[in-house]
């Protein structure tokens, strides 16, 4: 029987616990304490974050990370961007070279301005780097767990890995395709999010679909200009990595980085935004990591710098928006 270790109770990191146990492998969830273990074992749910999701027979809860990871042949990575090196310093003892070692998570460390798979890198030993894959694609947690249909993507420097890591996740409803652009499925995922902020703020200040459609085009550009100056394959952004993933964070209601973006156009400080919401919406700290990162490139992205001054110039969604708009045809942001 096949096993997996989650580390992270999040809500993308639970769903895939779910999904997982319910295709018949053997799931571990790490809870950072022994009352979290405790009380998700005892309820059968998150009652955190997905509160109407009873746990399958074959998933369960633990607060020993060499528990969660004895026997694993998988082991997923599911926490915000930021606590990501943190966390696999706590599991890079455990590891062991039959172990797929799987990103789930979305965005770029805001000091380093590195994707995740080098952050795990970073953290585990040289031997494990070929084991690293990643995860990404337009996937709502909500969606995926509720059993409708989604279409999503993991990539591996190695196709073999990334090949492995797709017949270990593939399940009914929930189908994997494989590449070996591990930086251009990141960037897509974590990049996507910073064009989700500002189609939130457009949808807040009512501007209509026709402008956040042509927002929306020029932000994948952005987008794949700076992949591509990153070392990324172009027509990654144009698939589930880059478009789908960016159509369904910049559209759905469920989408916590379009809710920021709404939020921050009713004139709502982001400090309490934040505040309210039990979830991190990684775009905030990946404006940041983007901006200083297409600086050190030399790529244009007038976008994030308008998010950037959003979020942390205090600039009014109004202006920035308006500012973006009338100055949409005159960018020039070819890679």
């Amino acid at each position: 029987m096949a096993k997996a270790a989650i580390i992270g109770t999040t809500t993308w990191g639970t769903t895939l616990g779910v999904i997982l146990a319910g295709k018949g492998t053997q799931v571990k969830l790490w809870a950072r304490t022994g009352e979290e273990a405790r009380e998700l074992n005892r309820a059968r749910q998150n009652t955190v974050f997905l509160p109407t999701v009873t746990f399958p027979q074959r998933l369960s809860a633990t607060n020993s990370v060499g528990g969660a990871l004895r026997g694993a042949s998988l082991v997923i990575l599911a926490v915000p961007a930021q606590t990501m090196r943190k966390n696999v310093r706590l599991v890079a003892d455990c590891l062991e070279p039959s172990m797929l070692i799987l990103s789930a998570a979305k965005g770029l460390e805001v000091d380093t301005c590195q994707r995740m798979s080098q952050v795990i890198a970073d953290e585990i030993a040289p031997g494990l780097h070929a084991n690293i894959c990643v995860l990404s694609g337009p996937n709502l947690a909500k969606e995926v767990v509720q059993g409708l249909p989604a279409v999503t993507v993991v990539a591996a420097k190695d196709p073999a890995v990334a090949e492995r890591a797709r017949r270990l996740l593939s399940a009914p409803n929930f189908s994997l395709l494989t590449t070996t652009d591990v930086p251009g499925v990141e960037l897509g995922g974590g990049l996507k999010n910073i064009i989700a902020l500002g189609a939130g703020m457009a949808d807040g200040l009512g501007y209509g679909d026709n402008a956040k459609a042509a927002f929306m085009a020029r932000g994948l550009a952005e987008i794949a200009a700076l992949g591509v100056a990153c070392g990324a394959t172009h027509d990654t952004f144009f698939g589930l990595a880059g478009m789908g993933d960016l159509v369904v964070t910049c559209a759905s209601h469920l989408s916590r980085n379009h809710y920021v973006g709404v939020e921050l156009a009713k004139g709502t400080p982001l400090s309490e935004i934040t505040a309210s919401m039990r979830s991190v919406a990684e775009g905030v700290l990946t404006t940041a990591a983007a901006r200083k990162m297409a600086r050190s490139l030399g790529v244009k992205m007038p976008i994030t710098e308008q998010i950037y001054r959003v979020l942390y110039e205090g600039l009014d969604p109004r202006q920035a928006v308006a500012e973006l708009m009338v100055h949409l045809e005159g960018w020039d942001i070819r890679p």
